[in-house]
């Protein structure tokens, strides 16, 4: 079966990225001539400029669509104002995540969904199951490419190119209308790297053209990114990915979403599991641990103590900002307090952690 590629393949390839297989599609895990730690510290530093146009995008539409959005979603939709973003999971009846979302508020009766790349059929046919009369959702992402500017000087290398002053988008808002170096795009101000920044929506055909401005703009202040740094930068951000720290068989309460489920407001899907989970305590914890013994943490990997399983690693790896190995781990509840000291099963061998706080990237977003 061959892959799927983006608008911006011609782009990969005229930088030299390395090519591989990303669920089904063929994109960058890294440039010639940085690699992936360089990339992640342009991006502390500077600005990265990244391909996510692999992601979904769906319009909800009509009278009640607020209403359809508010019952998909944990979130509390009805507090959102016209050009507002929100994120938020949704969940199965069970509290299992379908996926974690952003929602973009045009006005009550138009929002737009951006979902994960691996999930967008999943999630187009789990929506469509549950719209009201009257309301549609269509799945324009063939009609999208999206790219992502991060970094401490991505405002000013956008600036220059848009035809609107960047600081009227607030963080977690958009703009529908935004010329970039001429063309029309839609512009949010969200992220996946801890950083500021700026996503932009625009006809795939225009997608290449506005990538080289971006790139001819910024100079030596930004470099295209790949997979391999977005990783990494939003595992120090301690920002969750579906398959890792979310999925069908982890809540959004395991996985430390609290803030983001608001179970004191209206009806929606997974709710009464959810309350019903809360009321009677968690079992399992989602933490943060630092390696005593030599190591790397790697997704997936089994965790023990006293010899008995009692968990996993969700995301783990040496962390290029830190310079050290760090992860976050779905353990039992009893083992979950700072100070506990487990162990992380590396190739057969049993390695000494510590579960922790305050270990992770503190997130230098735009407050206002």
């Amino acid at each position: 079966m061959s892959l799927k590629q983006t608008p911006l393949y011609p782009m990969h390839l005229k930088y030299h990225g390395k090519l591989i297989d990303f669920g089904g599609w063929e994109l960058p895990v890294q440039y010639e001539g940085l690699g992936i730690i360089k990339e992640h510290n342009m991006v502390r530093e500077k600005a990265g400029l990244f391909d996510v146009s692999h992601m979904g995008e769906v319009f909800i539409e009509g009278e009640q669509a607020e209403d359809v959005v508010q019952n998909l979603v944990c979130n509390d939709v009805k507090t959102m104002q016209d050009g507002q973003v929100l994120y938020s999971p949704m969940c199965y009846p069970d509290g299992g995540v379908v996926d974690d979302l952003l929602i973009y508020r045009y006005h009550p009766r138009k929002y737009l969904l951006v979902v994960n790349a691996a999930n967008v059929d999943k999630d187009f046919e789990w929506i469509t199951q549950h719209l009201a009369e009257g309301v549609t959702a269509v799945n324009v992402s063939d009609q999208y490419a999206q790219l992502a500017l991060q970094g401490p000087k991505a405002q000013e290398i956008l600036q220059s190119l848009c035809d609107i002053d960047l600081n009227d988008i607030r963080f977690f808002w958009f703009q529908p209308a935004v010329k970039v170096a001429g063309v029309e795009c839609i512009v949010s101000r969200t992220g996946y790297t801890g950083e500021d920044g700026f996503e932009i929506y625009i006809k795939p055909a225009e997608a290449g053209f506005v990538w080289e401005e971006i790139l001819e703009m910024g100079s030596d202040r930004v470099v295209p990114i790949g997979l391999g740094a977005r990783d990494s930068l939003r595992f120090e951000a301690k920002l969750p990915l579906y398959g890792q720290e979310i999925d069908k068989d982890i809540t959004p309460l395991e996985a430390g979403l609290g803030f983001f489920v608001k179970l004191e407001g209206d009806d929606f899907i997974g709710k009464d599991a959810l309350v019903k989970q809360k009321q009677a305590g968690l079992t399992r914890k989602l933490v943060e641990f630092s390696m005593v013994g030599k190591g790397i943490p790697r997704s997936h990997y089994e965790i023990c103590k006293d010899g008995q399983a009692i968990g996993h690693v969700t995301s783990g790896m040496h962390s290029p900002t830190f310079k050290k190995p760090l992860g976050l781990a779905l353990v039992k509840i009893e083992h979950s307090a700072p100070g506990t000291e487990f162990d992380i099963i590396i190739r057969d061998k049993a390695i000494p952690a510590k579960v922790e706080t305050g270990l992770f990237y503190r997130k230098r977003t735009k407050s206002k």
